[in-house]
Formats: structure tokens, sequence, C-alpha cells
């Protein structure tokens, strides 16, 4: 039908308006149909809202990491989610750089991988703060030696084994490293035409910023689809009480360590005589033998205790908790 209409169709039409054959409000709410476009060759299996929620998956993903890469990195780490986009695994792959960091994850009980494409200037920076530097990245890239890749698969591993904390609300995974490669044609995980979704996060480690992709490919996410919404996993989320915050708490600080001290006694002497002490000299103490020691944690004085021994070892025996914490100044 022509978009134009012909004169006589103009004048059966006023006719029509005027005869009140045609009702000008009806044809108001007419609504039209509109056709979209679908592209073949990029099929949108990702919506917006599976986007959206794995957005929020690796924003929880970002502040485990924030937590956790200091301990190891002696850095502050800054990490911010800064998008989500659905493409094709060519596009994804042709726009990597040679070398590259990725890491190819096994992503079970999912079937296939996912992979970690981690900025080469985060990869220099972590070598050089691991090997006791300011973190600073190279000026320009090189291949990585094997020794390097060994440095970074430590922290790629602590990485991948924190996403299984973000996903429980979705799917209990448990992710492993497989490998790492340097060159983005010995990647080639899924087809170059399959859709993948890529979440991007900045990460910022004292002053180097750096990106991580992640890309999650559909075939691999696709037994759990359904899941990927907020309504699920907002629903899925179990609020911990006070007593089972109480408990993780309490089970984080049992397993620090602290140096636990017994002070045998003290004594003062000259220099002269310090200088001329050879094994086998006595030092006297200002304790008796059957007097209690005093046993420090950390600097503060929390038991009283008996010199004696366990087995071939000199060892103490508790005989009071002192309540009040006192430090010995």
């Amino acid at each position: 039908m022509s978009d134009v209409l012909s004169q006589n169709e103009i004048d059966d039409l006023l006719k029509a308006l005027n005869n009140g054959d045609v009702d000008v409000e009806e044809m108001k709410k007419t609504k039209e149909n509109t056709v979209k476009d679908y592209d073949f060759a990029r099929p949108s299996k990702f919506s917006k809202e599976h986007l959206r929620t794995l957005e929020i998956i690796y924003d929880n993903y970002g502040r485990a990491l924030s937590t956790s890469l200091p301990v190891y990195l002696r850095k502050n780490i800054q990490v911010e989610v800064m998008n989500s986009e659905a493409v094709t695994y060519m596009e994804f792959s042709n726009a990597l750089s040679n070398p590259v960091l990725l890491g190819i994850i096994d992503f079970a009980p999912l079937k296939g991988n996912i992979i970690m494409e981690m900025a080469t200037k985060l990869g220099y920076a972590i070598i050089d703060r691991m090997l006791g530097g300011e973190g600073e990245p190279l000026e320009k890239s090189r291949e990585f030696s094997e020794i390097e890749l060994l440095i970074i698969e430590r922290i790629m591993i602590t990485c991948v084994e924190l996403m299984r904390e973000p996903w429980e609300n979705v799917l209990d995974v448990d992710p492993r490293l497989e490998r790492i490669e340097t060159n983005p044609q010995f990647a080639q995980i899924i087809s170059p035409t399959e859709m993948i979704a890529i979440v991007t996060i900045n990460i910022k480690i004292g002053e180097v910023e750096g990106l991580i992709n992640l890309c999650l490919p559909y075939i691999t996410l696709e037994p759990v689809m359904e899941k990927l919404n907020t309504k699920f996993w907002y629903s899925s989320m179990q609020e911990a009480t006070d007593e089972e915050y109480s408990n993780d708490i309490e089970g984080l600080i049992t397993k620090a360590e602290v140096p636990i001290t017994a002070i045998l006694g003290s004594s003062t002497i000259s220099v002269s005589d310090f200088s001329t002490l050879v094994p086998g000299d006595i030092i006297r103490l200002d304790r008796k033998v059957d007097d209690e020691l005093d046993v420090f944690v950390g600097d503060i004085k929390k038991f009283t205790a008996l010199p004696g021994s366990s087995g071939k070892n000199y060892a103490v025996r508790i005989t009071s908790v002192i309540r009040e914490e006192t430090s010995d100044g």
C-alpha cells in the first residue's frame, strides 16, 4: 500500500468523517505494529535482566576481591563493576592484545569454560609487588616468563576461588583455574559466532589501574538462565541472623595467629660483662625457680604460668587467667 493517498481517497475519507462512518477517537487508539530487526548472526540470548543480574553477582565479587587481595599484595585495592554487554566470542577475541593474560576456568557443575582476561599492566604490577617492589607496571609490554606466570597463577587461583560465594544464590559452583594462556589463539573455547556476556571490572592496585573482563558463554550459562533475574536472585538471598554472624566472626578470629611470650625474668648487667659472655655463663634473673611467670599475648599480659617441659621442649603450665587487659607498660 502506498504511503501517499490519492485525491479520491482523501475525498472519500473526509466524506466518511462527515457522515460519522469513521470515528477519529477510535483511529487515535489504533496502534501500529512495530517491526523489530532481528540479526540472525547475533541472536539476542542475553536480556537486559540477565546482564543486570550478572552485574549484581560480580559487584559482590568485586567486594570480595577488595578485601582478599590486599592480604597478598599489601596494597589498597579498589574494585568497581563498569558495565556488562552481550557480544559474539569473535568480537571479544579480536579485541585481545598479544601478549594477553587469559585464565581458562572450569565452571563446574556447568559444562564448558569461562574466561578471565586480566590487563597485562595489572599482571606486571602484581609480579613487581609479589617480588617486593612498589607494584609498578612495565613501560613496554613483553612476554611473560614461566616464573612470572606462576606468580600470576597464584593470584588468579585466589580470584577464581572467590567466585563461589557471589554465585551461591544462583548455583553452587566450584570454579577451578585450568590454565593461563598468553596467546588468544590458544583460548578458542567456543565457536567464534557463539554469544557471550562480558562483565567488565575496573581494578586499582595502589596507583596502577586496569580492567578484568569476565567472558561468560551462553552455552555454559544456559542451564541457569532462568535464574539470572534480580527477583530470583534477591529471593534466594538468606539473611544471616545475629547468631550466625557472630559464629562467622568467631570462626575467622579462631584462625588468626597471635604471638605468645613467656617472660622467664629480667636482669641488668654492664656492657663490659655483656661483651665477654660465652656459652655456659650464668645470668642471674630477678625471679626464683618456683615463681610464676608472666605470659603475654601480643603486648597484653593474659596469663601466669609455671615453667616446665613437654617431651624435649620447654613449656609452661597456665596457673591463672588475667581477665583485665593490662599492658606491660
